[in-house]
């Protein structure tokens, strides 16, 4: 078992069917403060962030620690979480027809080892459909998502071509973690 340092259902939602034990409990830090000058250098700083507050309430004694953070860049723009409905609009727009790339970094630390990853998954998206954008939208819930984007839902009729796992995409590498948790 572990501690999943994130409030994320969907990262829940992984550990879950890759059949890894979990108690979900996690600290909050601030991504807002980080300054980064690329995409893989903010989220490993987020993570970072993450991973110190996490360790510093819990500590590996009970539970291995399992910290993550997911960042979407395209046409050279990182994608953070959107604001507001239109912001979330630009995002996507900066996405459409376009190739997205979304890194993953994770840290897992148990008490025989810690291992830090950086991983990334490339999608090129076709044109998105102004109605469907919109509904998607409306929906919200690009709400709390890194770029706005579903790969799993909104995004996923719209993907041309895909280079990398899935899971890296959907904010955790579970064909890389899985080679470290200790059973």
């Amino acid at each position: 078992m572990l501690r999943l340092c994130s409030s994320s259902e969907t990262r829940s939602m992984l550990l879950t069917n890759a059949g890894i034990a979990f108690k979900q409990e996690s600290v909050d830090f601030d991504e807002d403060s980080i300054i980064a000058s690329s995409p893989k250098n903010f989220v490993y700083q987020a993570t970072i962030g993450k991973y110190n507050a996490n360790f510093a309430a819990f500590g590996v004694d009970e539970l291995p620690l399992l910290v993550a953070d997911t960042v979407v860049t395209s046409q050279g723009k990182i994608l953070r979480k959107a604001k507001c409905v239109d912001d979330a609009r630009n995002i996507l727009y900066t996405q459409s027809g376009n190739i997205t790339s979304i890194i993953t970094c994770m840290i897992y630390h148990s008490k025989n080892k810690k291992v830090i990853d950086i991983s990334q998954t490339d999608y090129i998206f076709t044109k998105f459909n102004e109605d469907d954008l919109e509904t998607y939208l409306e929906s919200g819930e690009w709400r709390g998502k890194a770029g706005a984007c579903m790969v799993e839902g909104f995004c996923k009729g719209y993907i041309k071509e895909v280079k990398g796992h899935e899971s890296t995409a959907m904010g955790l590498s579970v064909e890389v973690l899985q080679r470290f948790v200790e059973k």
